[in-house]
């Protein structure tokens, strides 16, 4: 594998200079804004998994930033992996956390995500216009499940978690968006998957705090 070969997959990138996607990278800041105010509101907080997903969350906006500017292989992998990362964490942190699983049938059931993807992302493929981001379709569909089989255990994080992926699938739709309307709109409409990410991913980890917070307190 090469890992410095150039990748072009984005209207704003004309060339292969750093500075090619100025507004995709700049956006990045919504990553490390969204986990700098988790971070001041887990301050005191003795919730680890939380802070965990605080310091994934900052690891995604620095390799999403690698990669709108290097735009190569090793960048890409510094963009994709901490994104992975934070999906399991979060989906063990609800298993063990929300459902009140053990540690390991916790780990269990957040290693199934990856036949989960595999065998949804080629089903997603076919669905037209939505492109490369079939990888991510099966996401939203995950926390959609999740919130319904917590609607009554766990009704207020069950809401949370369905504004969760509400805000992930309009994110997917304008990253969706992007080679599509590059013609018409040459900035192109990426930016806007990291500033709703950015949302979505700080909102996801203030459901999972506030559900902690509230069954310590007794109320959940």
């Amino acid at each position: 594998m090469d890992l410095t070969r150039q990748i072009d997959s984005y209207c704003e990138r004309l060339d292969a200079s750093y500075w090619a996607e100025p507004v995709n990278a700049v956006t990045n800041a919504a990553f490390l804004i969204a986990a700098l105010v988790m971070a001041l509101r887990l301050r005191g907080q003795r919730l680890p998994l939380a802070w965990a997903l605080v310091a994934t969350l900052t690891g995604i906006g620095i390799g999403s930033y690698l990669f709108h500017t290097y735009a190569q292989v090793w960048a890409a992998m510094a963009d994709v992996i901490p994104i992975l990362i934070f999906i399991l964490l979060y989906i063990f942190a609800i298993n063990r956390d929300v459902w009140g699983l053990r540690i390991w049938p916790a780990l269990g059931l957040t290693v199934l995500f990856f036949p989960y993807a595999a065998a949804l992302v080629p089903v997603f493929s076919l669905v037209p216009g939505l492109g490369s981001s079939a990888g991510y379709a099966p996401v939203p569909l995950l926390i959609l499940i999740y919130a319904y089989l917590l609607r009554n255990r766990a009704p207020d994080t069950a809401r949370g978690l369905a504004i969760g992926a509400g805000i992930l699938i309009v994110s997917i739709t304008f990253r969706s968006l992007d080679p599509i309307l590059c013609a018409a709109f040459p900035l192109g409409t990426h930016f806007l998957w990291h500033i709703l990410n950015g949302l979505m991913l700080g909102w996801m980890i203030e459901v999972y705090r506030r559900h902690l917070l509230a069954a310590r307190a007794g109320l959940g």
